[in-house]
């Protein structure tokens, strides 16, 4: 129970605030136009969803933080509707400031595609930008690396444009 209720303390204690400090207006643009640039290449869609720290019902589930904060990822990406592209091609890049956790969902036509260790690898050079504070950094990092594996497995035929199906601007919460 005081496990829970640290926890509980450290999502709406730091939560909104770290937020607004780690993701102000300049950085959520250029991240828009970051994925926007990213989508030019490859008819996948990437959403960045950022949140300074959990749900209260989230905060009160039994079980290790990182199964709880894989499923508030995966319901994200249904939330979100990251799932509903026409290649089954959507990618979710979840940060959870919180507790400096990184999820990444991809919907069924990449992740079929791509290596656990590949998606693992991507998460920890994000981790690592984290570490040394480079938050911006690493969303971009991550945003370049995905769109590399969406280019390589589903890019846009020369002359074709890629139907904006996603929002571009993160989620922020």
């Amino acid at each position: 129970m005081l496990t829970k209720l640290v926890r509980l303390f450290k999502h709406r204690w730091q939560g909104d605030d770290l937020t607004r400090r780690v993701l102000p207006p300049k950085v959520l643009d250029a991240l828009t136009q970051a994925v926007q640039a990213s989508e030019k290449l490859h008819s996948g869609e990437i959403r960045i969803d950022v949140e300074g720290g959990l749900p209260s019902i989230y905060l009160w589930r039994d079980g290790p933080l990182p199964d709880i904060i894989r499923s508030r990822a995966v319901m994200q990406f249904s939330k979100l509707r990251v799932w509903d592209t026409a290649d089954n091609n959507g990618v979710l890049i979840y940060v959870l400031l919180a507790e400096r956790a990184i999820e990444i969902v991809a919907d069924r036509g990449l992740n079929d595609k791509v290596s656990p260790q590949t998606w693992q690898q991507l998460i920890e050079h994000m981790r690592e930008s984290f570490r040394q504070g480079r938050f911006e950094g690493g969303l971009h990092q991550a945003v370049a690396e995905v769109s590399h594996l969406l280019v390589t497995h589903f890019p846009l035929a020369s002359g074709a444009h890629n139907p904006n199906e996603l929002p571009d601007a993160p989620s922020v919460r």
